[in-house]
């Protein structure tokens, strides 16, 4: 499966590549989201394993949570219309299943949200209100003018690129072996783009026993480098 052509004027493009640096300080190096517990317990490891783990992530979870409800999120932004907005940001928290998916959400939502108006970006929400980084990143190509489909992609790639830095540390994988899963895994990022955009309402959320369960397992597992 193909995606269209994703045309952004050159400002567009830069911008939403600013927004998924990863040396963007929201403290996404900080978080494995169950890949550490995962790793520990044996059910992850090899590059293969690391590569099928991120795979059913982008399938499963991504595309059916994370970059629909981006793409409401910018639908609602694009209409002015913040009570639907409030509403896709608290449905995009309670999708979390565990404390520690929770806390990933939101911590990097906050970091995201002091951060936006340096660079020129209202984030909408008050200090202290619970926003998902999701909304924000939502909130951020919207006032850009970035495309639903650039921002998913963007988003995708963002995800992917730090996951793959965790299962480095962890696995461990070489600096080789790493950008080999990178390139390996880099078609299924439109795959996933274009799921999320089939997506109907009542078919959003996650079904990831296994993640959830790593995440939740994680919380109490002895020795960690990751917070989730």
């Amino acid at each position: 499966m193909i995606i269209n052509a994703i045309e952004l004027k050159p400002i567009e493009l830069v911008k939403l590549m600013h927004l998924c640096s990863v040396s963007l300080p929201v403290g996404a190096y900080s978080f494995s989201q169950g890949m550490e517990y995962a790793i520990d317990a044996g059910w992850v490891q090899s590059p293969d394993q690391v590569h099928d783990w991120l795979e059913c992530q982008l399938l499963f979870n991504l595309a059916r949570v994370d970059l629909p409800l981006l793409a409401r999120s910018m639908q609602a932004l694009n209409r002015n219309d913040l009570a639907l907005l409030a509403h896709w940001n608290d449905f995009l928290i309670a999708c979390r299943e565990t404390r520690e998916l929770r806390l990933t959400d939101l911590a990097m939502g906050e970091a995201l949200q002091r951060l936006l108006p340096t660079l020129g970006v209202d984030p909408l929400f008050a200090k202290r209100e619970p926003a998902s980084f999701v909304t924000l990143f939502a909130v951020a190509c919207a006032q850009w003018h970035i495309s639903q489909e650039g921002a998913c992609l963007g988003f995708a790639w963002a995800w992917l690129e730090n996951q793959v830095a965790a299962a480095t540390k962890l696995v461990p994988l070489g600096q080789t072996q790493a950008q080999a899963l990178v390139a390996k895994l880099q078609p299924v990022l439109p795959d996933a783009v274009l799921l999320s955009s089939q997506v109907n309402d009542d078919q959003l959320g996650s079904c990831l026993p296994g993640l959830a369960l790593a995440s939740a397992l994680h919380e109490t597992q002895y020795s960690r480098l990751f917070r989730s």
